[in-house]
């Protein structure tokens, strides 16, 4: 049978990532670790992977916010084999999306890591009508890791603050915020697919300043990749993270237990909410922000629990 281009079996992949933790063990470098697994992937997969580690290494171009659109463009191969393959994505309502101009996209948060913002993105490049690369607001901490600190702004990430959100919507760019912050990347499993608070509604704000409509975006399958189980304080501390999680495979089995679990995904763009007729004073107004968070949030709420009956089980 047919699996179409960009298929990976699960044997390769798992020796990809096997060669990857024994070259680290030896002393390498991530990149170098990576370049000597490479031999592991087909041939179209070893491509992609040389091209973005040379990338990766040298001179390349990018914006003011370091986005690298040859990058992202390099390392799409992956994201769609995750999108396509492993978590098995339906993308539903990316026509809300506008197709010019300023937006916010404000969804759940989950996964520990923003796989969620890169699932999204893929999603609108396939199923928008004219496909757009979001910019996705990441925690602080996120910048301090080695590597990922290098790569999260070459495919669109941006560190979290009001003024760089803002920044970016008055030059009319289409921004992914997480209002739920650390407190929904954080949070136990036992409480999968509960919203937690949207804070002081501060999203709302950069809406209403800058005109801006904001599409409420609700994620099915980020709760089960990195199905977090404890924390340790002790460890959070010592890598000036806000909490490190614990998970069924996380560190137990060192780097394997990063690979995220192949959860069944769903992600739908709500109806967009047009903020254009109150005007930047709006903001001030703390009854109306306050409302129309909750508005966004119970929207986001609602559209999970459907999106979780209409996806069943989340591994099958």
């Amino acid at each position: 049978m047919d699996r179409g281009p960009g298929f990976l079996p699960i044997g390769p992949a798992l020796s990809f990532v096997r060669h990857v933790r024994e070259g680290m063990e030896a002393g390498r470098d991530p990149l170098s670790a990576l370049a000597g697994a490479a031999g592991a992937l087909p041939s179209d997969l070893q491509t992609v992977l040389d091209r973005a580690i040379a990338r990766f290494r040298g001179e390349y171009h990018e914006d003011e916010w370091g986005f690298d659109e040859e990058f992202t463009e390099t390392v799409l191969p992956f994201f769609d084999l995750l999108y396509d393959r492993w978590w098995r994505v339906e993308t539903t309502g990316a026509r809300n999306v506008p197709s010019h101009g300023r937006a916010l996209l404000v969804a759940n948060h989950a996964g520990i890591l923003p796989w969620d913002a890169t699932m999204m993105s893929v999603g609108l490049l396939r199923e928008a009508p004219l496909p757009r690369y979001p910019r996705f607001l990441v925690l602080n901490w996120a910048f301090t890791l080695p590597y990922i600190s290098a790569f999260l702004p070459k495919v669109g990430g941006v560190v979290a603050s009001p003024y760089n959100a803002m920044r970016l919507l008055e030059q009319d760019e289409l921004v992914a915020v997480f209002p739920e912050g650390v407190k929904g990347a954080g949070k136990d499993f036992k409480d999968r697919y509960r919203l937690q608070r949207f804070g002081r509604g501060g999203f709302v704000e950069m809406a209403l300043h800058t005109g801006s409509p904001i599409v409420p975006v609700a994620i099915v399958g980020s709760e089960e990749i990195y199905p977090k189980i404890g924390s340790s304080d002790t460890l959070a501390r010592a890598m000036g993270a806000p909490y490190f999680p614990i998970t069924p495979t996380f560190p137990l089995l060192g780097p394997l237990g990063m690979v995220p679990l192949p959860s069944k995904w769903r992600i739908e763009y709500c109806e967009p909410i047009d903020l254009s007729g109150y005007g930047p004073d709006a903001a001030e107004d703390r009854t109306l922000v306050f409302e129309l968070s909750e508005r966004v949030r119970d929207t986001i709420q609602a559209k999970v629990y459907e999106n979780l009956v209409a996806r069943g089980s989340a591994f099958i």
